[in-house]
């Protein structure tokens, strides 16, 4: 289980991992979806950290169609990223009709080769999530896609998420619950879905405003929660398995003598 947090200043990068962050995904605009960070940003939480520093790569908040221009900023922004060692980076693109752009989305791949790769909340616009998902298995650069369930939230998206991780569960794709997560619903969200990683924002913010600075508590609190569902999960197994345990004896001690 992973505990991703959303970080737009060195502030925030330390105390996230100070108190459990495994991973520290570098934004600016996080309430517009997350931009790309300034590189000086980028160079101190690397230099700052020892967890995996994954980098926004999205040069505007009009919406994830991009033109030449804008691949080619994403470009120098990527060349950026892997000149001051960033782990991964975090790309999403579409065409007008919603789809995957799977032109833009080669270009970005070529020049991000040796980098981690995670799709955006783009895929939360996208005109057929079943489809973008067959379309991204085509590239096995992209790890894992952030999703709300194409909602608000991700506690409102849980009927999507878990009828698309269904139609995963053989597929190497990691899904990444995202939006209205926070300690307070952690839990909640976690047991009904399998989903194995998080990403936090202003969930784990002072009064939960993106524009608050992180609260180490919070961040603390979402990392006990982790740390404990697998726990949880195994215990459920015991219990299942010893019910099925008894239930099979009773079975057997019932009709082994009339077989």
């Amino acid at each position: 289980m992973v505990l991703d947090v959303i970080s737009t200043t060195l502030y925030d990068a330390k105390i996230a991992e100070q108190h459990g962050a495994d991973r520290i995904s570098v934004f600016t605009s996080i309430s517009e979806g997350g931009l790309t960070p300034s590189y000086g940003l980028i160079k101190k939480i690397k230099e700052s950290v020892n967890v995996p520093v994954y980098v926004m790569i999205r040069p505007h908040n009009q919406s994830f169609h991009y033109n030449e221009d804008d691949l080619h900023t994403m470009i120098s922004d990527i060349k950026q990223v892997k000149s001051l060692n960033a782990d991964g980076i975090i790309i999403g693109c579409l065409t007008e009709e919603k789809l995957i752009d799977e032109v833009a989305l080669t270009t970005l791949l070529n020049e991000a080769n040796g980098l981690d790769i995670t799709f955006n909340l783009a895929f939360d616009e996208v005109y057929s999530q079943e489809q973008a998902l067959e379309t991204l298995l085509k590239y096995p650069q992209v790890k894992r896609v952030m999703t709300s369930g194409a909602d608000k939230s991700a506690l409102n998206g849980i009927p999507q998420i878990k009828k698309i991780m269904r139609k995963m569960r053989d597929e190497p794709l990691v899904f990444v619950g995202v939006k209205g997560l926070k300690p307070e619903n952690l839990k909640a969200f976690l047991s009904v879905t399998d989903v194995q990683e998080v990403c936090l924002g202003a969930g784990v913010r002072v009064n939960c405003q993106y524009t608050q600075p992180m609260d180490c508590k919070s961040v603390q609190a979402a990392k006990t929660i982790i740390e404990k569902i697998p726990l949880i999960e195994k215990k459920r197994c015991n219990e299942i398995n010893t019910t099925f345990f008894f239930r099979l004896m009773e079975f057997l001690s019932k009709y082994m003598f009339k077989i």
